[in-house]
This record gives structure tokens, C-alpha cells and sequence, in this order.
């Protein structure tokens, strides 16, 4: 049966967006990223990239790190601190360059932003805290008691410059170190309280790793609001990627997200990474963060992961459940990216068969999410056991990128009835072509 999706009014409709991750996880550590994909940027835009997500580009707790282990958010590669003055990705003069590049050719840039923990501390501090039960972090373990937090951060090589706040204990409610003892467990320091208005999984999912900052501190309130006007007075950015959102007060988010509309401007994509695979959830979320923040479609993504592995997968219900069908205009689209990669906490992995499908059905489809191509997936991956190329050689899925920056618009009619094995789609053009 054949069913017709109208793109309203069919009229001239703008070019198609497309975002392009601009790396993985598991890239050599050769501080030669930001010079690498300026190089790229013709041939991306080219293929209808319009927006490239870029990796968290400050300070991690070591400088060989990807960066989500944050030490400082105003070390764009510019400081002497943590081994070294680049990042793994390079130096802030190779980004800004970067970025130039990028806007040159069409592409805005989207910075990667992690607001919930902190690690890598110069010093330790001590502090009364009290454990709590990992599989409920509501429900504490014995009584409070003294341990030594890594919980002081001077910044050494950085000292004022941009930022005078010194992080503490008061800036953290929680850690998951105790250097006196060496032990690892989750501890709630004292006078602290988790966020309320996060994920309900595991009791209360505020904590996640490291130090765990404490965003109702006006100290870190007043930091992170900074931090946002002061990197978008740095550099022409086309937005942000936030990072593990879930784990932290909504609220907080979406007051600062108010705040960038006020002072960086209204013109910043922003995409928040939400795992859970419950579309009912991450629409509430969008509601709630009235409709400014977009997420990741996780639950297409294990959509594809559990039918291309299955005995008898029905590709009619591809889509059942996705947050693009509920939410079209705030869902990113993806097939893989570096924490489904293999050997990663949230692995998902899609058969490689199925994966120019599956790019097939997120980049060619009408009014159904803005899609996300992995760095992987056009120029390989180092993912364990061994490197290896792009799926088919690299040839599909640049050729799937081109038919959507040409011919993918107009109306639709898609074939989703009648076999469980077969379906498809056609596209009928912009008006005129």
C-alpha cells in the first residue's frame, strides 16, 4: 500500500541539512586533528555537509585524552597543563583555523560540551561524604564519614586567564575516589543533594563519573553562563552537542540555553545526548526544554542494531518507536557514532550489512530528523582488534551523502505494508527539477 507524505505546500524547499561527526573514538593520539579536518572540509561540503560536531576541544585530565574526562574548559590546546600544550586534537590556533575553513565552505561547527563532571584535580581535599548504593543513589550506605576527594583544581598553567574560579568540594556533590584509602565507590558529599529533575534510572542518575558537579552553586552557575558567551566570542560557531544531559538539573540546562539565546545569539543549533531508548521520554524533555534543544535518536539507533540481528526482522516496524516519527523537527538521526563503537559502555552494534540501509532510511526520507554521518563510516575506524576501512569500501554511503544534498526533496511515497523483508520509498524532486 502506498501512502504519500506531503512536504507542506510542496514548495522550493531550502538545501538539506546534514551533520557530519568529525571523529571517533578510538583516532591516534597524533595532535593533528584540527589541520586533518580542515583538509576534509571541501570534499565534506561537497557531499552536503552542513554542520560538523566536533570533539570536546579543551583540556582533559591527560592531553592524549578525547576530552570527556573535562579538567578545564578554557584550555582549548593554549596552555602548558596536563603534559602538554596542544590537545589530543591539536592547538586553539589550529581550531580557530578550523573553524574559518568551515564557515568558509557552508559548514557551521558544533562544539562539544560536557557540564556534568570534572577530573584530573591537582590536589586532593578532605571531605565528609557518605556512600551510596550504586543501583539506587537514593539510598544511603552507613553513615558520613571522612575521605580525600580529588576535588581542587588550580589550573596551574592557565591561573586567571579567562576565568578566576578555583574549583573545590563546594563546587561537586558527589565523587567516586577516596585517595586516602584508594577505593573506589559513589559517595554524596556532605550538605549535598543530587538533582532532582534528572533521569529517574537508578534512582537518581545526576551521578555519573569523576567529580560531579554541583550546578545550584552560584559560583558554578555564574562559571558555566560565562564559559558560553566567552566560547562564542572566540570563535564563529554553529552550535553545541551536550553531552550526557540526562545526568544533570534539566532545569540548569535550560536556563543556560535561554541564556545563550541572550547573549551569544538565537542562531546556535544545540543537540543534546540523552541515552535512553524511550521516545515518550526524550519528547517530554524536548517539551520541556520548549522545543530549543534537539536530541539523538536512540531509539532508531537500537532499532537498527536489534533488526539487522535478527532471526525474523519486520522492516516495517524500522521506525515504531523512533523519536523521529514523534518529534521529527528535534531528532538527530544516526547509525553509529563513538560511544555505540565497539568496546564502548553504550555499544549498539549494526550489522554491516545493514548499515548503507540503514543510512538510506535516515538520509533520504522526508521531514524524518536531521541525520548524523560518523567519521567511521567515510574514513574507517582503529576500533579494536584491528583498523579498518569504511563499510563497502567507502563507497555507498558518500554516494547516499550526494543524493540527498541533490534529489532528496519533494514529496514521498513510501512502501511499508506489504512484506516484512521489502520496503522502500521514492522521492518526486523539488518542484521543477
Amino acid at each position: 500500500m502506498e501512502t504519500i507524505h506531503l512536504v507542506p505546500d510542496d514548495a522550493p524547499c531550502p538545501s538539506n541539512r546534514t551533520i557530519f561527526q568529525g571523529f571517533e573514538w578510538y583516532i591516534p593520539a597524533d595532535y593533528q586533528h584540527w589541520t586533518r579536518l580542515a583538509s576534509l572540509i571541501p570534499r565534506l561540503a561537497a557531499l552536503g555537509i552542513t554542520s560538523m560536531w566536533i570533539p570536546p576541544a579543551y583540556k582533559g585530565a591527560w592531553f592524549t585524552s578525547n576530552g570527556y574526562d573535562v579538567y578545564d574548559l578554557y584550555d582549548l590546546g593554549e596552555f602548558q597543563q596536563r603534559g602538554a600544550r596542544c590537545t589530543k586534537w591539536g592547538t586553539k590556533e589550529e581550531l580557530a583555523r578550523l573553524v574559518d575553513v568551515a564557515n568558509g565552505n557552508g559548514i557551521g561547527v558544533l562544539f562539544d560540551a560536557v557540564f556534568n563532571h570534572r577530573t584530573g584535580a591537582d590536589r586532593t581535599e578532605k571531605a565528609v561524604a557518605v556512600k551510596v548504593d550504586p543501583q539506587d543513589r537514593l539510598k544511603e550506605v552507613g553513615k558520613p564519614y571522612k575521605i580525600e576527594a580529588w576535588t581542587k583544581f588550580d589550573f596551574p598553567g592557565r591561573g586567571n586567564t579567562y576565568s578566576p574560579l578555583k574549583w573545590n568540594k563546594e563546587h561537586f556533590n558527589g565523587v567516586d575516589h577516596d585517595h586516602r584509602t584508594k577505593s573506589q565507590a559513589i559517595w554524596r558529599l556532605q550538605g549535598k543533594k543530587w538533582a532532582y529533575d534528572v533521569d529517574e534510572e537508578l534512582g537518581n542518575y545526576d551521578f555519573l563519573m569523576c567529580g560531579n558537579i554541583d550546578h545550584s552553586h552560584p559560583d558554578v552557575r555564574r562559571d558555566l553562563f560565562y564559559w558560553v558567551e566567552w566560547l562564542g566570542s572566540q570563535f564563529r560557531l554553529g552550535g553545541l552537542r551536550i553531552d550526557a544531559v540526562k545526568h544533570y538539573s534539566a532545569s540548569f540546562l535550560r536556563d543556560l540555553m535561554m541564556h545563550i539565546d541572550q547573549t551569544v545569539g538565537k542562531d546556535w543549533f544545540m543537540v543534546g545526548e540523552y541515552w535512553r531508548a524511550d521516545a515518550k521520554v526524550l519528547s517530554a524533555y524536548i517539551e520541556y526544554m520548549n522545543h530549543r534543544l534537539s536530541l539523538f535518536d536512540v531509539p532508531l539507533v537500537e532499532s537498527f542494531c536489534n533488526i539487522s540481528r535478527g532471526v525474523e526482522p519486520d522492516l516495517r516496524k524500522v521506525f515504531e518507536g523512533s523519536l523521529a516519527a514523534t518529534k521529527p523537527a528535534n531528532a538527530v538521526t544516526f547509525v553509529v557514532n563513538h560511544d555505540t563503537q565497539t568496546g564502548q559502555s553504550l555499544e549498539t552494534p549494526v550489522a554491516p550489512f545493514f548499515i548503507p540501509i540503514a543510512y538510506a532510511l535516515i538520509l533520504l526520507r522526508a521531514n524524518f530528523g536531521l541525520p548524523c554521518v560518523f567519521w567511521g563510516d567515510l574514513y574507517g575506524s582503529h576500533a579494536p582488534p584491528h583498523a579498518q576501512g569504511p563499510p563497502h569500501g567507502g563507497l555507498l554511503i558518500p554516494r547516499l551523502m550526494l543524493a540527498r544534498k541533490l534529489w532528496a526533496y519533494g514529496t514521498e511515497a513510501s512502501y511499508f505494508s506489504d512484506s516484512a523483508t521489502c520496503v522502500g520509498f521514492t522521492r518526486f524532486g523539488a518542484p521543477g527539477a
